[in-house]
């Protein structure tokens, strides 16, 4: 099964306003517990949007709610919606377009294309030049969508190429306390 051929748009809120007129149909935000719901949203006209709260975080923290699997159900249903469309567009954002939206765009990807999973993250690198998928989401995905280790085997392969491509990340990822995620 080829992967779906919708078009799909990764960003953070700052970019929001950069893509209004590029007809998007559907809108899926990803932001913190907190954060207030981005006004360049109003600006998306007749869109299906789905706004999804919790903090980008890996494991359960004191002070912060983590992803859990009601969360990523959400996001399937969105896509179920999306993937109904044939020619629908979506946009996918959490605050800076670099850990939960990239996470969500491949576990999107994957939704509808078992044995696919490593092409689906590979992806990514076309989508957008950085990005560092949030674990937790994807392998909540991975028994969701009954997958057996595939979307992580995904994730692994991206996280491998794009270290490959830009090897000073290692350091990036060790300062921001996901040092355990990187690739051997």
């Amino acid at each position: 099964m080829p992967l779906p051929d919708h078009k799909l748009i990764i960003c953070g809120i700052p970019e929001l306003p950069l893509h209004t007129l590029l007809g998007v149909s559907h809108v899926l935000s990803i932001i913190d517990s907190r954060e207030p719901r981005p006004p360049a949203l109003d600006d998306y006209l007749d869109i299906d949007h789905e706004l999804i709260r919790f903090d980008d975080v890996v494991a359960e923290y004191p002070g912060y709610e983590a992803c859990t699997p009601q969360h990523i159900e959400r996001l399937l249903e969105f896509g179920e919606r999306a993937h109904a469309k044939a020619d629908s567009h979506m946009l996918i954002h959490c605050h800076a377009g670099i850990s939960r939206s990239q996470a969500a765009a491949a576990i999107l990807m994957c939704q509808h294309a078992p044995g696919r999973e490593e092409e689906s993250f590979l992806r990514l690198l076309q989508l957008r030049k950085h990005g560092w998928p949030n674990t937790r989401m994807v392998e909540f995905a991975d028994r969701l969508l009954q997958r057996n280790g595939a979307l992580m085997r995904g994730l692994q392969a991206y996280r491998v190429a794009l270290i490959a491509a830009k090897p000073n990340l290692r350091d990036v990822i060790r300062n921001i306390g996901r040092g355990h995620e990187l690739p051997d």
